[in-house]
């Protein structure tokens, strides 16, 4: 059995006892969703014409960038203060770093899964080298990742594509979402499901919590409230926002849906008619910006504000 089945058989023995813990005071987790990558996943509406199906008021939270060691332990006091399970899409150096961290969130009944090793700028899709670059950055972080998440030991073994690695989680998310076509078309061949999202937290700009929180609140309710959210478990801001917008979501009759890594493909839902990729036309805007710095590429998230959406 792979190490994540096993840890979901442990967690589903300690129902019971979760549920004496979590009271009807508490958000907690509604239902989880299995969502298989077999033949490739592409979805959230910001970048693909598709996303995870999800009932009204239903929202499935994610983090990018982390671990971090101050604010990531922050998040997780607060998401278990709620019973609260959500997906981290770690940079596998942060990993390697900090994985006394990332095996917490496991054991914590977190999804762990992948962001490359170090989050090149200015994005994949511009790093010199090419996509060969990139899948070289994006094997090493998954290496990194399954070590320190899920204890994983890779002695001996020389993976040259991620289906070698056998993943516990076969997700990936893109750096700024900035895909190519060949990446794409990689990861479809090696059963890996590529992660974008529905709305976005734009926590890279620095800001309150308070602003943050009448940002996110704000925006799910123009997504016609529901949808999957990304925010950033390295920012002290949304580490400080976290506890109100759990609070806040129960306030308001929201659910929160736990993805894990299943079997088959999906399950998905089309987007609606007239969907376009925001995330291209934001691309499209900061382009002149990625063009100039492609000769000299650095490591690690950049904070970028994108083009207005509102």
């Amino acid at each position: 059995m792979r190490i994540a089945g096993a840890l979901m058989v442990l967690l589903a023995g300690l129902g019971a006892a979760a549920a004496a813990e979590c009271g009807p005071d508490k958000l907690g987790t509604s239902r989880i969703v299995e969502v298989g990558t077999q033949g490739g996943l592409e979805v959230g509406l910001k970048t693909y014409p598709k996303t995870i199906p999800l009932a009204d008021h239903e929202v499935i939270l994610t983090f990018d960038d982390g671990p971090d060691a101050t604010n990531t332990p922050k998040v997780l006091d607060a998401l278990a203060a709620e019973c609260v399970r959500v997906t981290f899409f770690e940079i596998g150096r942060n990993a390697e770093g900090l994985p006394q961290i990332a095996r917490r969130e496991v054991l914590d009944g977190h999804t762990v899964a992948h962001h490359t090793w170090s989050h090149p700028q200015p994005t994949l899709r511009y790093l010199p080298g090419g996509d060969a670059a990139a899948r070289a950055d994006i094997l090493k972080g998954m290496i990194a990742v399954e070590k320190a998440a899920y204890g994983r030991d890779f002695e001996g073994v020389e993976p040259k594509e991620p289906k070698d690695l056998k993943l516990e989680a076969p997700w990936f998310r893109f750096p700024g979402f900035a895909d190519t076509q060949d990446l794409r078309d990689w990861f479809s061949a090696n059963n890996v499901g590529i992660f974008g999202v529905d709305l976005w937290a734009s926590d890279w700009i620095k800001m309150t919590p308070e602003e943050e929180l009448k940002l996110v609140m704000g925006r799910l309710d123009k997504n016609g409230h529901k949808g999957m959210l990304l925010m950033h478990d390295n920012h002290p801001w949304t580490a400080a926002m976290i506890p109100m917008l759990l609070k806040e979501l129960k306030a308001k009759g929201y659910k929160v849906v736990h993805m894990v890594a299943g079997p088959g493909n999906g399950p998905t839902v089309a987007a609606p008619p007239g969907w376009v990729s925001e995330t291209e036309r934001v691309i499209g805007a900061l382009r002149p910006r990625f063009d100039k710095s492609a000769a000299k590429v650095v490591s690690g998230p950049i904070p970028v504000k994108p083009a207005p959406t509102e």
